[in-house]
């Protein structure tokens, strides 16, 4: 069965916990020792001091009986207390082994699986993996063991009335069989609908300025019901399953009792039996009531525990695709692109090409502008670079080494990238912009600040120490991309790709940024070699040359100048700009200044 070969390959996470796991499992069957024994020493009570009217040996036996009793909560205790700490590290290697793995899968795993689902495996499944390590597996356990040893000492005890309770099992694991498989489908139904709900809460919650904006409150609320009444209605089918179950596992058991009562009135009273053994015998019984009943809500946490396995194996299988390679040198000179292609990987299809037969080449210390239409490939162009995607075809060389050959964390380091659409954690304005370069001081954070126009930081309430919503929906679209391309400056890239990162920016802070950054790049102590997608005229100003991508491949290479000579398409991409129109090539002339 898939998901409980799922749950087994979990189980390696209980090794470095195996030494309290064993002492936990003797402490359990010690206690379940003691419970059995309990009633077997009611029997001797009744059958000997009290029968022969032996009131010392009666005390005797009474304070055996008490201090069992005492060693049984005792023991209890202790089991607990040797689970909670094993299974609540075993929760937590999971989850750290897990975020692990997400880091590591590609944009391609990233781009299919919604982040409420994610959310829910991180959460939600490992909680129920938990339950299962830290109650369910081990009551099963237990509850098997006493089900089979109280059996056996029923039949030794008094045999007729020893195999009606015997009998009464069959119909608990027919019952068992029946409702398995219905309420496993149902399980899984629930865990991925949870998965759906989550999705929903974050895009409202990451949407909410867009939400409203259009006053659409109402519709996303109505979307948000739909998913939460699908919910419901699995979490009510569960139930109703779950019921029928509960409903034969409390029925059996309490028929099998009265069975047991009358048979053994009627043993007794023809003297089959003693008066102890029968006390001792319904004792027993009664013992098993809670395991047979319990069997019901074990096996259906069992279930949802093999689905939540079955759910966070999903990502540890999931094909990492973009491997390390064993290069550990940070790159740097000549970037060429040989030959380039790429498509999206799609199961089963043929997907159609992004980008193919792209070559270029952007000398060590060279500024390259990447002008095309949307949907022409920049962007996807760009993020190869990283490694964000693998190329499906050719080769990207630095410094005449395929960037698959070396380590991620060396690429990384010396390639990096500012995405017009920025990412601003939850954090402070100097944790932000140190995430590449942990160990940049102040004097890095000011300098990129001044280069990318993002003073303004300094402004706010508590300065870099300034904790800035989550996305940074506090700070305008300007600022967000103002401070992505600081934070990229902070790193010190060999490699800098600058992904629109200016689309937001007024016309004077775009020229003063521009201006900054040709500075920067033309760094006779550290050139950087850029690759600067653009969509306006004004961007096009930082370059040595400007490539024209379209249909996914580069159709010419040359200067601004040129192309707005030679090239009739590039002419007309720039003409939407009303910059060209207003005078974009004086504004060229005086950042060249």
């Amino acid at each position: 069965m898939k998901s409980a070969s799922a749950l087994r390959s979990l189980l390696p996470y209980l090794r470095p916990y195996r030494a309290r796991w064993i002492t936990m499992v003797t402490v359990a069957v010690l206690s379940l020792g003691v419970t059995v024994v309990i009633p077997l020493m009611t029997k001797a009570v009744i059958d000997g001091p009290v029968a022969h009217r032996d009131q010392p040996g009666l005390w005797v036996l009474g304070m055996a009986a008490t201090a069992l009793g005492v060693v049984e909560a005792v023991l209890w205790f202790v089991r607990r207390w040797l689970i909670a700490h094993g299974t609540m590290g075993v929760e937590a290697d999971i989850r750290k082994d897990l975020y692990a793995r997400l880091q590591l899968l590609p944009m391609t795993f990233h781009g299919r699986w919604q982040s409420g689902q994610l959310l829910s495996r991180i959460m939600n499944d490992l909680a129920a993996v938990r339950r299962f390590l830290s109650f369910v597996a081990v009551f099963l356990v237990l509850n098997a063991l006493q089900i089979i040893t109280v059996s056996t000492i029923l039949v030794v005890l008094y045999w007729p009335l020893g195999v009606v309770v015997c009998l009464s099992l069959v119909p608990v694991m027919l019952a068992v069989q029946h409702f398995q498989r219905q309420y496993t489908l149902l399980s899984r139904r629930a865990q991925d609908q949870a998965g759906q709900v989550a999705t929903q809460v974050e895009e409202s919650a990451a949407g909410l300025r867009t939400v409203k904006a259009f006053g659409r409150e109402d519709h996303v609320f109505a979307r948000f019901d739909h998913q939460a009444k699908t919910l419901h209605d699995l979490g009510v089918d569960k139930v109703v399953v779950s019921s029928k179950f509960w409903t034969l596992l409390e029925v059996i058991p309490n028929f099998t009792l009265i069975l047991v009562v009358a048979g053994g009135a009627y043993a007794a009273g023809h003297h089959l039996v003693t008066l102890g053994t029968l006390v001792a015998f319904v004792t027993l019984m009664l013992s098993l009531i809670w395991p047979l009943s319990a069997l019901g809500f074990l096996l259906s946490a069992t279930q949802e525990a093999m689905t939540a396995a079955d759910r966070i194996t999903e990502i540890f299988h999931a094909p990492v695709e973009i491997t390390d390679g064993e290069d550990p040198s940070p790159p740097s000179g000549r970037l060429e692109l040989r030959d380039v292609g790429f498509r999206f990987a799609t199961a089963g299809v043929d997907a159609p090409w992004v980008l193919r037969g792209v070559n270029l080449t952007i000398e060590a210390g060279e500024t390259v502008a990447l002008v095309g239409a949307t949907g022409s490939g920049k962007s996807v162009l760009a993020m190869l670079l990283s490694r964000l995607y693998d190329v499906s075809a050719g080769q990207i060389m630095i410094g005449g080494r395929d960037i698959r050959s070396l380590t991620l964390p060396a690429l990384r380091s010396a390639v990096i990238t500012a995405f017009d659409d920025p990412t601003l954690f939850s954090m402070s304005v100097a944790e932000n912009l140190r995430l590449g370069r942990p160990d940049a001081d102040d004097m890095d954070l000011a300098r990129a600040l001044d280069v990318a126009s993002a003073n303004f930081v300094y402004e706010l309430p508590e300065g870099l120490e300034t904790r800035i919503g989550e996305q940074g929906m506090s700070l305008s679209g300007g600022q967000r991309q103002r401070l992505s391309l600081a934070r990229a400056l902070v790193a010190a890239p060999t490699i800098l790709v600058l992904d629109d990162t200016l689309s937001a920016l007024d016309v004077h802070t775009e020229a003063a940024v521009t201006a900054a950054l040709r500075r920067v790049l033309r760094d006779a102590a550290a050139p950087i070699t850029a690759l600067v997608v653009a969509n306006r005229a004004s961007t096009v100003a930082l370059a040595d040359r400007v490539a024209l991508i379209e249909d996914g491949t580069i159709t010419a290479v040359g200067t601004h100048a040129e192309l707005l000579a030679g090239v009739p398409r590039y002419r007309n991409l720039l003409a939407a700009d009303d910059e060209l129109d207003d005078g974009a090539e004086h504004l060229v002339e005086w950042v060249r200044r």
